[in-house]
C-alpha cells in the first residue's frame, strides 16, 4: 500500500469493543430487573432488543427518525414486546447507558497496532456513535485522544456514514487528498463502501474472514495492518 499520509480509524468494534460492552450492559439491565423480566430468559431480552435496535439505526441512518426517537423506542418496544408493565423505559434506558460504559474495553491488539501506527502517520478517527458517547470514550482513553489529528463524529458534521459528505469532510479535517487516506473499519457499509466510494484507500477489519468481497483488503486481526503498512 503506497502513498499514505494520513490513517482514520473506526472507534466501535475497530478500536473499541462495542459488541462486548453492549453485551455486558444487557446482562446488567436483565439482573438489575429481574423481577420485571420474571419468566423471559436472558436470550429473549437481547434478541428482542437488537432486533428493534438494529432497525431503528438504520431508520436513523436514513434520516428517517430522529435521535430521541431512536433512544426512547428501543426501550420502549423491549418493554412493550416482552410485557414489562412495572419497568419505565426511561429507567432502562438509563441504567443502560451507565452499565455501557463501565464495560468499554480495547478491541484485541487495538492499542498496540494504533501506537504503532500513530507513531508513523497522522491519525484521525471516524465514527457514526452519537456525540457525547464517543467523547466520553476518547476522555476515558485520552491515550489514544492525545494523538488524534483529527476527530469526526457524524453527529457533530451532519452526516453519517456512509454518506460521501461526511470523508468529504473528514478529507478535509484530514488535509489530505482521498487517494492518500487509509481506512480501517469493521461495517462493510458504512466504512468500506463509504470510504471507497470517497475515493480512499480501505481495510476491512473482519476477525471472521468469511464472504470477503473480491478486491477488498481485510484483516482478521489488528496486528496484520503492521504488514499492510
Amino acid at each position: 500500500m503506497k502513498d499514505i499520509q494520513f490513517v482514520y480509524f473506526d472507534i466501535d468494534d475497530t478500536l473499541l469493543d462495542h459488541k462486548s460492552a453492549q453485551e455486558r450492559a444487557l446482562v446488567d439491565v436483565y439482573n438489575r430487573f429481574q423481577e420485571q423480566f420474571g419468566d423471559t430468559d436472558l436470550s429473549a431480552v437481547q434478541q428482542v432488543y437488537h432486533t428493534h435496535n438494529v432497525a431503528l439505526w438504520k431508520q436513523y441512518a436514513h434520516g428517517e427518525i430522529d435521535r430521541p426517537f431512536l433512544q426512547e423506542q428501543r426501550f420502549l418496544r423491549l418493554i412493550q414486546d416482552l410485557d414489562l408493565r412495572a419497568a419505565s423505559h426511561e429507567e432502562v434506558g438509563s441504567y443502560y447507558m451507565k452499565q455501557y460504559a463501565e464495560h468499554w474495553i480495547y478491541c484485541e491488539g487495538a492499542y498496540e497496532t494504533f501506537t504503532y501506527i500513530a507513531d508513523r502517520y497522522p491519525v484521525g478517527v471516524l465514527t457514526n456513535g452519537f456525540t457525547e458517547v464517543q467523547h466520553a470514550k476518547l476522555a476515558r482513553f485520552n491515550e489514544l485522544r492525545d494523538r488524534l489529528t483529527a476527530t469526526v463524529i457524524s453527529e457533530e458534521v451532519g452526516y453519517m456514514k456512509p454518506h460521501p459528505e461526511l470523508f468529504k469532510h473528514a478529507s478535509a479535517k484530514a488535509e489530505t487528498a482521498p487517494q492518500n487516506i487509509l481506512y480501517i473499519g469493521d461495517s462493510y457499509t458504512s466504512d468500506i463502501e463509504g470510504g471507497q466510494n470517497a475515493g480512499w484507500n480501505v481495510i476491512w477489519y473482519k476477525p471472521q474472514a468469511t464472504n470477503i468481497p473480491n478486491g477488498v483488503d481485510h484483516i482478521t486481526s489488528l496486528s496484520e495492518l503492521k504488514d499492510q503498512l
